[in-house]
């Protein structure tokens, strides 16, 4: 029951917390590591040590599958040099950089165990960078190489941390370090492939939600324990399987099981997330009586905690730095083709922030240990050191460097682009479909696709004015009201079966769903004001052309014309002509290509220069 309650509060609190942090626009994994802090030294708070086998086995796995199913395979392989580069140089790096300067600061620990203090310190933990850069808008390459890192640092250092720890009682020879990391990493893969091919042939047989999510959280579990049976590394068996699960999801997967198992891991990734946070506080009274009492005295402990805290940041940014220019020397971004920064490394050296991973390998540490009290102090400081003061300041770094966050509008035209693609393809297969069609299905299926394809294209546009999508969602979701108000009244009767009701409830849920969604990405478009021009990959769009004067200003000749409104105005790269989008009832820009088989027109709505081939249907 003990257990029972406390985890209760710690839930009841991480939800109450967040919800303020959301309402009042701040950092929740800064602010709730301070309220733990707060609150160990209360009363009535019992003591919360932490326990590694805890974190390393219920809470790492989870972690990890969730961040890993959702990360893009392709990304993570155009950034592969990277991440490497962090996920295993760094850590190396930052491991005997440490240790140096421990052995310097306190040489009666001996090697092993400023090495392991060392392993300890070295993997940034991504969960409050990327949900601070996200919440800051940093740039998605960044985040990208962030979340990589974060999947494979922990392998690392766990594995370091492991042959430091033997080696305080025994010699270690450097072949048998290199013998431990290829059996963990490369045990790690075959495990994760082997998972992975097995989960991918039994999804494949799966239509049940409730049992494809029953197999999805068993999944991170199933391979850390396998890998760490053979002594192989159970955190890259766990992102192995993750990865290639997430990849292969939209083919081995119904789409009832992606939507349950993504909000799913959703709901578990921010209360583990957020819990863990917490309980990174929760150690600060704990640890700090244990090494109040210690013989070296408070000046020469807060040196040995501050220079390590230095160190860890210092050496993170020298590798950073020394990475890009000696060894990877970026090439132009594949979706921009503008070669990044050094903002952008500025920016990942900056986000080097510890998390609980760091704690819980320091409990690991054996207490045979000289000087464990103060170890386990160094790795408490330097986790809330680098949350607090890196967390709260990458913010500003990033406005100082003025460094560009994700164009909305950019987007917004990419996804509006891709769903036209998309339906190319689709009507491509009902156009040789042989089959009768006595009732005009086929008329009905285009018009629908049609109208999704408007409906993304009206949401790249910042028109003040209501489009045709958002009268439609205004309307049907007062509809959606009223419907959902008569089934539940229907359902107070008792007269249909209750499975039906919910089936129907379910049903409007959905919809109403994807309704939210359109609203609030179509809320977030109109906060931005970015010119938006992006480079065309077919000749018509990188065609040079002199300047062409528009034939009207802010109207539709064509419209006016025919006494109807428009929705957005486009102009013809060719003669100037002015007509409306396809949104709007006449789509006389369209029409004007079909009568002059003018090749490309542009938009003409204030800060807009984006492109569109009629003839290879693709924007530029």
């Amino acid at each position: 029951m003990h257990v029972a309650f406390a985890l209760v509060c710690i839930v009841a609190t991480v939800i109450a917390v967040a919800g303020i942090c959301g309402k009042l626009d701040l950092p929740s994994p800064l602010i709730l590591i301070a309220v733990g802090i707060g609150a160990s030294y209360l009363p009535f708070i019992p003591d919360v040590q932490l326990n590694p086998d805890v974190v390393l086995v219920g809470l790492l796995p989870p972690l990890l599958y969730s961040a890993a199913i959702h990360t893009s395979l392709v990304d993570f392989n155009a950034n592969r040099r990277s991440i490497l580069l962090l996920s295993i140089g760094l850590v190396g790096f930052t491991t005997v950089g440490v240790g140096v300067v421990v052995h310097w600061l306190l040489p009666d620990l001996g090697w092993p165990g400023c090495f392991a203090i060392g392993a300890v310190v070295a993997p940034p933990d991504a969960v409050a960078a990327t949900a601070i850069g996200r919440r800051i808008g940093l740039p998605r390459r960044v985040v990208t190489i962030l979340e990589g890192e974060s999947l494979l640092n922990d392998a690392t250092a766990l594995v370091a941390l492991r042959t430091a720890t033997a080696a305080i009682t025994v010699t270690v020879s450097w072949q048998h370090v290199t013998f431990e990391f290829i059996r963990a990493a490369g045990g790690g893969v075959l495990v994760g492939l082997a998972v992975f091919f097995v989960i991918a042939t039994v999804r494949k047989h799966l239509t049940d939600p409730v049992l494809d999510s029953g197999l999805s959280f068993i999944t991170p579990f199933g391979a850390y324990v396998a890998a760490e049976r053979i002594e192989a590394s159970g955190v890259i068996a766990v992102v192995v399987a993750g990865l290639f699960l997430g990849h292969k999801a939209p083919i081995i997967q119904t789409a009832q099981s992606r939507i349950a198992e993504r909000m799913n891991w959703r709901a578990i990734s921010f209360l583990l997330e957020s819990g863990v946070f917490l309980l990174i506080g929760l150690q600060a009274r704990r640890i700090i009586t244990d090494v109040a009492n210690s013989p070296l005295g408070a000046g020469r402990v807060f040196a040995l905690c501050g220079l390590t805290l230095l160190a860890v940041i210092v050496l993170r940014m020298v590798w950073v730095f020394a990475a890009r220019y000696l060894l990877i020397r970026p090439a132009p971004d594949a979706a921009t083709r503008i070669k990044p920064p050094w903002t952008y490394t500025a920016l990942l050296g900056w986000a080097g922030m510890r998390g609980v991973v760091t704690l819980a390998a320091a409990f690991v540490i054996p207490t045979t240990t000289p000087r464990r009290d103060v170890l386990l102090l160094i790795a408490f400081t330097v986790t809330a050191g680098t949350l607090f003061l890196q967390g709260f300041t990458l913010p500003w770094l990033a406005r100082m460097l003025k460094v560009p966050s994700p164009d909305p509008v950019a987007d917004s035209l990419a996804r509006a682009n891709l769903l036209h693609q998309a339906s190319q393809a689709g009507l491509a297969v009902l156009e040789r479909m042989q089959e009768d069609d006595p009732h005009d299905v086929s008329t009905t299926i285009r018009d629908r696709m049609e109208r999704r394809d408007f409906a993304a294209w009206e949401r790249v546009g910042a028109s003040e004015n209501e489009t045709p999508s958002e009268i439609y969602a205004r309307r049907r979701r007062t509809m959606i009201d009223a419907e959902r108000k008569r089934v539940l009244e229907i359902r107070s009767t008792g007269t249909v079966a209750h499975e039906v009701v919910e089936e129907v409830l379910g049903m409007l849920d959905v919809e109403e769903s994807m309704l939210d969604y359109s609203e609030d990405e179509r809320r977030r478009m109109r906060s931005v004001t970015r010119s938006l021009a992006l480079e065309g990959d077919c000749d018509h769009l990188r065609m040079a052309r002199p300047p062409i004067e528009p034939d009207a200003r802010g109207e539709c000749p064509d419209c006016i014309r025919d006494g109807t409104t428009w929705v957005y105005l486009r102009m013809c790269l060719v003669c100037g002509h002015i007509g409306c989008c396809d949104s709007s009832p006449m789509r006389h820009a369209s029409a004007h290509y079909a009568s002059t088989s003018h090749p490309v027109m542009r938009s003409a709505e204030p800060g807009e220069d984006w492109r569109w081939c009629f003839v290879d249907e693709i924007t530029g």
